[in-house]
């Protein structure tokens, strides 16, 4: 009985203890760093995938049937216009134009003998010594004569422009490739046969495609005001070659298909690039750059403020009230270490980029200090 009444008092005294005692203190709401969005000028750039090619391409092929006797350019050297890449053995072709010469002396003289005839019987038909039947038929004949002076002429300008052909020359200057044929080839001009190619190499194209939905996208942006473009000569474009450094010269775009391909569903897009080191070769891939306009009220937050989820993304902003709420947003392009955020942002929205792990929506938080200075894009604030 004595040891159950000392239990009972040392209950009583623990729960007065318990009741007079202070409760623990309530926890502080957790600390987040945050930045105010502010609207500002954005460039638009989209980045895509893309092929170099030669500005100009020129397929140096036979254009008569002969035996290749001397090449007469370096293999992958640069050429001038008009200057010799091939020689064809010529003789053949010679004597076809010999052969023609002699036909027209021949038809001149024949000519020549009418044309007397006309002149004698033009006297003698106003004498009447001959009929007007014969002077006719000796007009006749001058004028077949005539003909065939001309005929003859025309074969021996076509037998020349063979004999020419012999000679193959550069049609456009730029950098010769592989000889197609090697000396003692016989080629042929019914079947064009290949000899080389010559290809420009400054300035380059680079060809690449966009999706229909994309430019869709940008004409309605344009409509709305959101997005200023400039006109297609001066939309400007950079390069980043298969090793990811930045190719230093800068381009443009000069062509913008208006069609849209059925099996991909993409417009055909050329950037041209000026290329005065030969860095760019045609079949070269690259990726380009191309600065689609200007938003002039973007915004732009840092990546890590950004939740990714199967349904889209979404940022966490604190309130007037320190409370937190998320906000769905639909982003555009990054740029360096920040999204371009299209919609769901409004100028002086405090978006939490620090302490996300910390917080759930409708949670009170507490304004930390920056530790450092903001971005252009997006400015610490304290509270």
């Amino acid at each position: 009985m004595l040891q159950q009444a000392r239990r009972s008092g040392v209950a009583c005294f623990v729960l007065l203890a318990a009741c007079g005692g202070n409760a623990p203190p309530t926890p502080p709401p957790p600390e987040v760093q945050v930045v105010v969005a502010q609207a500002q000028s954005l460039e638009n750039i989209t980045e895509v995938p893309g092929r170099v090619q030669a500005v100009r391409t020129a397929q140096v092929r036979a254009r008569v049937d002969g035996i290749v006797e001397r090449r007469l350019y370096n293999e992958g050297s640069d050429v001038k216009a008009g200057q010799t890449l091939f020689l064809i053995d010529p003789r053949e072709l010679r004597a076809s134009v010999s052969a023609v010469e002699a036909a027209l002396t021949r038809a001149l003289a024949t000519a020549a003998n009418a044309k007397q005839d006309v002149e004698r019987y033009k006297g003698l038909v106003q004498e009447q010594a001959i009929s007007q039947q014969e002077f006719d038929a000796a007009l006749a004949r001058l004028r077949t004569a005539e003909a065939d002076v001309a005929q003859t002429q025309a074969q021996l300008e076509s037998a020349r422009l063979n004999l020419s052909y012999t000679t193959v020359t550069a049609p456009i200057a730029g950098r010769a490739g592989r000889a197609q044929v090697t000396e003692g080839a016989l080629v042929s001009a019914s079947a064009a046969t290949l000899l080389t190619t010559i290809e420009q190499l400054d300035p380059v194209f680079v060809n690449f495609s966009q999706s229909s939905a994309y430019l869709l996208s940008i004409r309605r942006e344009m409509a709305a005001g959101t997005l200023k473009v400039p006109e297609l000569g001066k939309v400007a474009v950079t390069l980043l070659l298969e090793d990811g450094t930045p190719y230093k010269h800068p381009g443009h775009l000069d062509f913008l298909d208006l069609s849209i391909d059925q099996a991909t569903g993409t417009a055909a897009i050329r950037a041209e690039f000026p290329n005065p080191d030969r860095i760019l070769l045609p079949g070269q891939f690259v990726r380009a750059r191309i600065e689609v306009g200007v938003r002039p009220h973007g915004f732009a937050i840092p990546q890590r403020a950004v939740q990714l989820t199967p349904s889209g993304a979404n940022v966490l902003v604190v309130g007037e009230d320190d409370t937190v709420a998320a906000r769905p947003i639909k982003l555009g392009t990054q740029q360096g270490d920040q999204w371009v955020v299209l919609e769901g942002l409004e100028s002086g929205d405090r978006v939490i980029v620090e302490g996300l792990q910390k917080v759930q929506p409708g949670a009170r938080v507490r304004i930390a200090p920056a530790n450092q200075p903001a971005d252009k894009a997006a400015q610490p604030t304290e509270r």
